[in-house]
């Protein structure tokens, strides 16, 4: 999860001084009884001469150190620092579970299937939305898996029976749009099917557009370096994703909407699209949910007879 930051400013002026008031008597140079004494050697002219030439001098510099005296005593204690006040730093995550509080009355715990080329980024961004939504969550693909009896089993059914791969993946569409409050990351298969595709009507379709270069530089550091027999080159890799790609995208395009990595880092102000979290995308479906909800009620409201 993510916390909240604070960004600060320590470069705040220094100021030295002493807290403590500064008297009067202590500081000036002048006093009744040391005037008097200097004085008394003098001749009277010129003592009535000199008094009167320096009382002024005596009462601005009297002046002058009062206003020292209060500016002292207003000082601040020794090395003390001025800083601006924090800027808070809006927690994105909190801000994305405020969204999704704003949101969900309209959703009326309609399901949401995200589709989309497989990868990581689909997948983190589907399990924070159910944690946003307090929705359960599911991957279609996952579930496929397990019902052949594991990865290696599924892999074997699809190159061998590639009909009943497709029945076992319609099936857990099926039972998945039977069901409500879900975000399920949807395969492939989701869209190469019209009856699959019915299924999806059941709940909200969002495309989860991301570059084919990212999906492959994801792939490719997730092979595992100790099966070199299955490791494959990033041409290798995105190649094969291109030309799924050309399979897939038409049916991507018949989801409710659309998020693109490449429009949500423009938005962001972000130049590499590494930039965006998923935060960032999380928000983004969030908002396209909640125009196609209102979207809902408006065609609704305008079906009502007077």
């Amino acid at each position: 999860m993510a916390t909240i930051h604070f960004a600060t400013y320590n470069g705040g002026l220094k100021f030295r001084g002493d807290s403590g008031a500064v008297a009067l008597s202590s500081i000036s140079p002048f006093s009744a009884a040391s005037y008097s004494s200097s004085s008394s050697s003098s001749s009277s002219s010129a003592t009535s001469s000199t008094s009167s030439a320096a009382k002024p001098r005596r009462s601005r510099l009297r002046a002058s150190l009062r206003r020292k005296s209060l500016t002292a005593t207003r000082a601040l204690p020794e090395e003390t620092t001025l800083s601006a006040q924090p800027e808070a730093v809006v927690d994105p995550t909190l801000a994305l579970k405020k969204k999704a509080v704003d949101v969900a009355p309209a959703l009326k715990g309609t399901s949401i299937f995200l589709v989309g080329t497989k990868s990581s980024i689909k997948t983190q961004l589907a399990r924070l939305l159910a944690e946003a939504l307090r929705y359960y969550f599911f991957d279609s693909d996952a579930l496929v898996e397990e019902a052949a009896g594991g990865e290696a089993s599924a892999k074997l059914l699809r190159e061998t029976d590639e009909q009943g791969f497709r029945e076992s993946e319609a099936e857990v569409l099926k039972q998945l749009s039977s069901m409500g409050r879900l975000v399920v990351c949807a395969g492939d298969g989701a869209v190469q099917s019209s009856t699959n595709l019915g299924f999806l009507r059941h709940g909200i379709s969002i495309w989860i557009d991301v570059p084919l270069d990212i999906v492959a530089r994801g792939l490719v550091e997730d092979l595992p370096s100790s099966q070199p027999s299955t490791s494959q080159s990033y041409p290798e890799v995105l190649a094969q994703l291109a030309a799924m790609y050309e399979e897939t995208r038409v049916g991507y395009a018949t989801a409710d909407a659309n998020v693109s990595l490449q429009k949500v880092a423009s938005q962001c102000g972000h130049d590499d699209f590494s930039d965006v979290t998923v935060e960032d995308l999380a928000m983004e479906v969030l908002k396209e949910i909640e125009k196609l909800t209102r979207v809902k009620k408006m065609m609704a409201e305008a079906g009502r007879p007077f």
